[in-house]
Protein backbone atom coordinates (compact mmCIF):
# COMPACT_ATOMS: atom_id res chain seq x y z
CA UNK A 1 0.00 0.00 0.00
CA UNK A 2 1.36 3.42 -0.97
CA UNK A 3 1.70 5.75 2.01
CA UNK A 4 1.10 9.50 1.78
CA UNK A 5 3.99 11.62 3.00
CA UNK A 6 4.36 15.34 3.66
CA UNK A 7 7.54 17.22 2.87
CA UNK A 8 7.33 19.32 6.03
CA UNK A 9 5.65 18.62 9.36
CA UNK A 10 4.13 22.09 9.42
CA UNK A 11 1.70 21.35 6.59
CA UNK A 12 -0.25 18.49 8.30
CA UNK A 13 -0.36 20.57 11.49
CA UNK A 14 -1.80 23.45 9.47
CA UNK A 15 -4.50 21.12 8.11
CA UNK A 16 -5.37 19.96 11.63
CA UNK A 17 -5.64 23.44 13.14
CA UNK A 18 -9.29 24.13 12.03
CA UNK A 19 -10.52 20.83 13.47
CA UNK A 20 -8.54 21.28 16.68
CA UNK A 21 -9.89 24.83 17.03
CA UNK A 22 -13.49 23.59 16.67
CA UNK A 23 -12.92 20.87 19.29
CA UNK A 24 -11.28 23.35 21.66
CA UNK A 25 -14.00 25.99 21.28
CA UNK A 26 -17.06 23.75 21.31
CA UNK A 27 -15.92 20.97 23.67
CA UNK A 28 -12.87 21.66 25.85
CA UNK A 29 -13.76 25.28 26.66
CA UNK A 30 -17.40 24.54 27.72
CA UNK A 31 -16.26 21.38 29.54
CA UNK A 32 -13.62 23.32 31.45
CA UNK A 33 -16.09 26.06 32.31
CA UNK A 34 -18.63 23.45 33.52
CA UNK A 35 -16.00 21.85 35.78
CA UNK A 36 -15.08 25.25 37.22
CA UNK A 37 -18.74 26.28 37.74
CA UNK A 38 -19.53 23.00 39.50
CA UNK A 39 -17.43 24.19 42.47
CA UNK A 40 -19.27 27.50 42.78
CA UNK A 41 -22.69 28.69 43.87
CA UNK A 42 -23.63 31.03 41.04
CA UNK A 43 -25.89 34.03 41.46
CA UNK A 44 -28.81 33.52 39.03
CA UNK A 45 -28.63 37.19 37.97
CA UNK A 46 -24.89 37.09 37.31
CA UNK A 47 -23.82 39.32 40.23
CA UNK A 48 -21.17 36.96 41.52
CA UNK A 49 -20.32 33.46 42.66
CA UNK A 50 -19.19 31.79 45.89
CA UNK A 51 -16.76 28.90 46.10
CA UNK A 52 -18.49 25.94 47.77
CA UNK A 53 -16.10 23.08 46.97
CA UNK A 54 -17.85 19.73 46.47
CA UNK A 55 -21.15 20.90 47.97
CA UNK A 56 -22.94 20.75 44.59
CA UNK A 57 -21.83 17.12 44.17
CA UNK A 58 -22.84 16.07 47.70
CA UNK A 59 -26.19 17.74 47.15
CA UNK A 60 -26.71 15.65 44.01
CA UNK A 61 -25.77 12.43 45.82
CA UNK A 62 -28.38 13.10 48.52
CA UNK A 63 -31.11 14.40 46.20
CA UNK A 64 -33.97 11.92 45.82
CA UNK A 65 -35.13 13.69 42.63
CA UNK A 66 -31.69 13.35 41.03
CA UNK A 67 -31.35 9.70 42.04
CA UNK A 68 -34.86 9.05 40.66
CA UNK A 69 -33.81 10.63 37.34
CA UNK A 70 -30.63 8.51 37.31
CA UNK A 71 -32.65 5.33 37.87
CA UNK A 72 -35.15 6.28 35.16
CA UNK A 73 -32.30 7.12 32.76
CA UNK A 74 -30.86 3.63 33.28
CA UNK A 75 -34.24 1.99 32.54
CA UNK A 76 -34.95 4.34 29.63
CA UNK A 77 -31.54 3.80 28.00
CA UNK A 78 -31.66 0.02 28.41
CA UNK A 79 -35.16 -0.37 26.97
CA UNK A 80 -34.70 2.07 24.08
CA UNK A 81 -31.35 0.55 23.08
CA UNK A 82 -32.54 -3.06 23.30
CA UNK A 83 -35.87 -2.69 21.49
CA UNK A 84 -34.57 -0.26 18.85
CA UNK A 85 -31.82 -2.74 17.96
CA UNK A 86 -33.97 -5.88 18.21
CA UNK A 87 -36.90 -4.57 16.13
CA UNK A 88 -34.57 -3.05 13.51
CA UNK A 89 -32.66 -6.33 13.18
CA UNK A 90 -35.91 -8.28 12.78
CA UNK A 91 -37.17 -5.87 10.09
CA UNK A 92 -33.80 -5.91 8.29
CA UNK A 93 -33.76 -9.71 8.18
CA UNK A 94 -37.29 -9.73 6.76
CA UNK A 95 -36.51 -6.91 4.29
CA UNK A 96 -33.43 -8.77 3.09
CA UNK A 97 -35.69 -11.61 1.94
CA UNK A 98 -38.19 -9.41 0.10
CA UNK A 99 -37.87 -9.63 -3.69
CA UNK A 100 -40.99 -7.95 -5.12
CA UNK A 101 -41.50 -4.33 -4.05
CA UNK A 102 -38.27 -4.33 -2.05
CA UNK A 103 -37.53 -0.61 -2.61
CA UNK A 104 -41.03 0.45 -1.54
CA UNK A 105 -40.88 -1.77 1.53
CA UNK A 106 -37.50 -0.37 2.59
CA UNK A 107 -38.53 3.23 1.91
CA UNK A 108 -41.59 2.82 4.14
CA UNK A 109 -39.35 1.57 6.93
CA UNK A 110 -36.72 4.29 6.54
CA UNK A 111 -38.79 7.47 6.13
CA UNK A 112 -38.90 8.09 9.89
CA UNK A 113 -35.12 8.70 9.67
CA UNK A 114 -35.87 12.15 8.21
CA UNK A 115 -38.15 13.15 11.09
CA UNK A 116 -36.57 15.56 13.62
CA UNK A 117 -36.81 14.58 17.33
CA UNK A 118 -39.23 17.44 18.26
CA UNK A 119 -41.49 16.44 15.34
CA UNK A 120 -41.35 12.82 16.52
CA UNK A 121 -42.35 14.05 19.97
CA UNK A 122 -45.25 16.01 18.47
CA UNK A 123 -46.45 12.88 16.66
CA UNK A 124 -46.20 11.07 19.99
CA UNK A 125 -48.36 13.74 21.62
CA UNK A 126 -50.97 13.28 18.88
CA UNK A 127 -50.99 9.51 19.47
CA UNK A 128 -50.92 9.53 23.29
CA UNK A 129 -52.92 12.72 24.01
CA UNK A 130 -55.40 12.25 26.88
CA UNK A 131 -58.47 13.41 24.98
CA UNK A 132 -57.73 12.90 21.26
CA UNK A 133 -54.85 10.44 21.01
CA UNK A 134 -55.56 7.38 18.86
CA UNK A 135 -53.62 5.03 21.12
CA UNK A 136 -55.26 6.55 24.21
CA UNK A 137 -58.71 5.94 22.69
CA UNK A 138 -57.74 2.39 21.73
CA UNK A 139 -56.57 1.68 25.27
CA UNK A 140 -59.76 3.29 26.60
CA UNK A 141 -61.84 0.82 24.54
CA UNK A 142 -59.89 -1.95 26.31
CA UNK A 143 -60.71 -0.44 29.71
CA UNK A 144 -57.22 1.01 30.27
CA UNK A 145 -57.05 4.63 31.42
CA UNK A 146 -54.01 6.32 29.90
CA UNK A 147 -52.95 9.79 31.09
CA UNK A 148 -49.97 11.34 29.35
CA UNK A 149 -48.28 14.06 31.42
CA UNK A 150 -50.21 13.11 34.58
CA UNK A 151 -49.28 9.53 35.36
CA UNK A 152 -45.52 8.89 35.81
CA UNK A 153 -45.35 5.52 34.06
CA UNK A 154 -47.86 6.44 31.34
CA UNK A 155 -45.58 9.32 30.37
CA UNK A 156 -42.54 7.03 30.59
CA UNK A 157 -44.17 4.53 28.20
CA UNK A 158 -44.82 7.31 25.67
CA UNK A 159 -41.21 8.56 25.94
CA UNK A 160 -39.76 5.09 25.47
CA UNK A 161 -42.13 4.14 22.62
CA UNK A 162 -41.52 7.31 20.59
CA UNK A 163 -37.75 7.14 21.17
CA UNK A 164 -37.65 3.53 19.95
CA UNK A 165 -39.78 4.35 16.90
CA UNK A 166 -37.50 7.29 16.00
CA UNK A 167 -34.30 5.21 16.18
CA UNK A 168 -35.44 2.03 14.38
CA UNK A 169 -34.84 3.38 10.81
CA UNK A 170 -31.21 4.28 11.56
CA UNK A 171 -30.50 0.80 12.91
CA UNK A 172 -32.48 -0.76 10.04
CA UNK A 173 -30.30 0.91 7.40
CA UNK A 174 -27.06 -0.31 9.00
CA UNK A 175 -28.32 -3.84 9.67
CA UNK A 176 -29.66 -4.18 6.12
CA UNK A 177 -26.35 -2.98 4.67
CA UNK A 178 -24.52 -5.47 6.91
CA UNK A 179 -26.76 -8.33 5.78
CA UNK A 180 -26.31 -7.49 2.11
CA UNK A 181 -22.53 -7.39 2.58
CA UNK A 182 -22.42 -11.06 3.61
CA UNK A 183 -21.02 -13.00 0.62
CA UNK A 184 -23.51 -15.17 -1.26
CA UNK A 185 -21.06 -18.09 -1.16
CA UNK A 186 -21.10 -18.00 2.67
CA UNK A 187 -24.91 -18.05 2.70
CA UNK A 188 -25.05 -20.98 0.28
CA UNK A 189 -22.49 -22.94 2.28
CA UNK A 190 -24.46 -22.26 5.46
CA UNK A 191 -27.68 -23.52 3.78
CA UNK A 192 -25.93 -26.78 2.88
CA UNK A 193 -24.50 -27.28 6.38
CA UNK A 194 -27.62 -26.33 8.29
CA UNK A 195 -31.17 -26.38 6.84
CA UNK A 196 -32.65 -24.59 9.87
CA UNK A 197 -33.05 -20.86 9.18
CA UNK A 198 -32.99 -19.98 12.89
CA UNK A 199 -29.76 -21.91 13.51
CA UNK A 200 -28.18 -20.38 10.40
CA UNK A 201 -29.01 -16.91 11.66
CA UNK A 202 -27.52 -17.40 15.15
CA UNK A 203 -24.50 -19.49 13.99
CA UNK A 204 -23.53 -17.62 10.80
CA UNK A 205 -25.41 -14.37 10.18
CA UNK A 206 -25.43 -12.90 13.69
CA UNK A 207 -21.64 -13.32 14.30
CA UNK A 208 -20.93 -11.73 10.91
CA UNK A 209 -23.13 -8.77 11.94
CA UNK A 210 -21.23 -8.34 15.22
CA UNK A 211 -19.09 -5.34 14.08
CA UNK A 212 -22.23 -3.55 12.83
CA UNK A 213 -24.09 -4.44 16.02
CA UNK A 214 -21.23 -3.18 18.21
CA UNK A 215 -21.16 0.13 16.35
CA UNK A 216 -24.94 0.48 16.65
CA UNK A 217 -24.84 -0.38 20.35
CA UNK A 218 -22.61 2.64 20.97
CA UNK A 219 -24.71 4.87 18.72
CA UNK A 220 -27.97 3.81 20.40
CA UNK A 221 -26.68 4.32 23.95
CA UNK A 222 -25.49 7.78 22.97
CA UNK A 223 -28.83 8.51 21.30
CA UNK A 224 -30.81 7.35 24.36
CA UNK A 225 -28.73 9.45 26.73
CA UNK A 226 -28.39 12.68 24.77
CA UNK A 227 -30.42 12.86 21.54
CA UNK A 228 -33.88 12.22 22.98
CA UNK A 229 -34.07 15.67 24.58
CA UNK A 230 -36.43 17.04 21.90
CA UNK A 231 -38.79 14.08 22.22
CA UNK A 232 -38.96 14.31 26.02
CA UNK A 233 -39.40 18.09 26.05
CA UNK A 234 -42.28 17.86 23.56
CA UNK A 235 -44.03 15.03 25.40
CA UNK A 236 -43.91 16.72 28.82
CA UNK A 237 -44.84 20.01 27.11
CA UNK A 238 -42.08 21.92 28.91
CA UNK A 239 -43.75 21.27 32.27
CA UNK A 240 -41.98 18.22 33.71
CA UNK A 241 -43.69 18.38 37.14
CA UNK A 242 -43.62 14.85 38.57
CA UNK A 243 -43.09 13.25 35.16
CA UNK A 244 -40.00 11.14 34.51
CA UNK A 245 -36.86 12.93 33.38
CA UNK A 246 -33.57 11.75 32.00
CA UNK A 247 -30.33 13.15 33.41
CA UNK A 248 -29.76 15.34 30.36
CA UNK A 249 -33.24 16.87 30.62
CA UNK A 250 -32.70 17.49 34.35
CA UNK A 251 -29.55 19.48 33.53
CA UNK A 252 -31.71 21.76 31.38
CA UNK A 253 -34.54 22.03 33.94
CA UNK A 254 -32.29 22.77 36.92
CA UNK A 255 -29.96 25.07 35.01
CA UNK A 256 -32.32 27.13 32.86
CA UNK A 257 -35.62 26.85 34.75
CA UNK A 258 -34.33 26.58 38.32
CA UNK A 259 -31.36 28.93 37.74
CA UNK A 260 -29.16 26.51 39.71
CA UNK A 261 -26.10 26.95 37.51
CA UNK A 262 -23.63 25.37 39.95
CA UNK A 263 -25.78 22.27 40.47
CA UNK A 264 -26.48 22.01 36.75
CA UNK A 265 -22.74 22.22 36.01
CA UNK A 266 -22.08 19.44 38.54
CA UNK A 267 -24.69 17.30 36.74
CA UNK A 268 -22.93 17.98 33.43
CA UNK A 269 -19.60 16.85 34.90
CA UNK A 270 -21.24 13.65 36.20
CA UNK A 271 -22.56 12.99 32.68
CA UNK A 272 -19.12 13.54 31.17
CA UNK A 273 -17.61 11.04 33.61
CA UNK A 274 -20.42 8.58 32.84
CA UNK A 275 -19.77 8.82 29.10
CA UNK A 276 -16.03 8.36 29.68
CA UNK A 277 -16.64 5.21 31.75
CA UNK A 278 -19.06 3.80 29.14
CA UNK A 279 -16.55 4.44 26.36
CA UNK A 280 -13.75 2.68 28.24
CA UNK A 281 -15.98 -0.31 29.09
CA UNK A 282 -17.22 -0.64 25.53
CA UNK A 283 -13.82 -0.53 23.87
CA UNK A 284 -11.79 -2.39 26.54
CA UNK A 285 -14.19 -5.25 27.20
CA UNK A 286 -16.95 -5.53 24.59
CA UNK A 287 -14.82 -4.88 21.50
CA UNK A 288 -12.57 -7.84 22.37
CA UNK A 289 -15.48 -10.14 21.66
CA UNK A 290 -16.01 -8.64 18.20
CA UNK A 291 -14.13 -10.10 15.24
CA UNK A 292 -13.84 -7.88 12.18
CA UNK A 293 -12.28 -10.46 9.88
Amino acid sequence: MKRAAFGHIGFPILLLIPQLAIIAIFFYWPAGYAIQSSFYLEDPFGFGSTFVGFENYTRLASSSNYLSSAWFTLIFTSLVTFFALAIALLLAVKADKVIRGAKTYRTLLMWVYAVAPPVAGLIGVMLFDQSRGNITQLLGMMGIEYRLGVNYWDTAVAMISVSIWKQIPVNFIFFLSGLQAIPRSVREAAMIDNPSGTRRFWDITFPLLAPTGFFLLIINITYSLFDTFGIIDTLVKGQPGNNPMTLVYRVFVDGFRGQDLGGSSAQSVVLMVLVLILTVVQFRFLERRIHYT
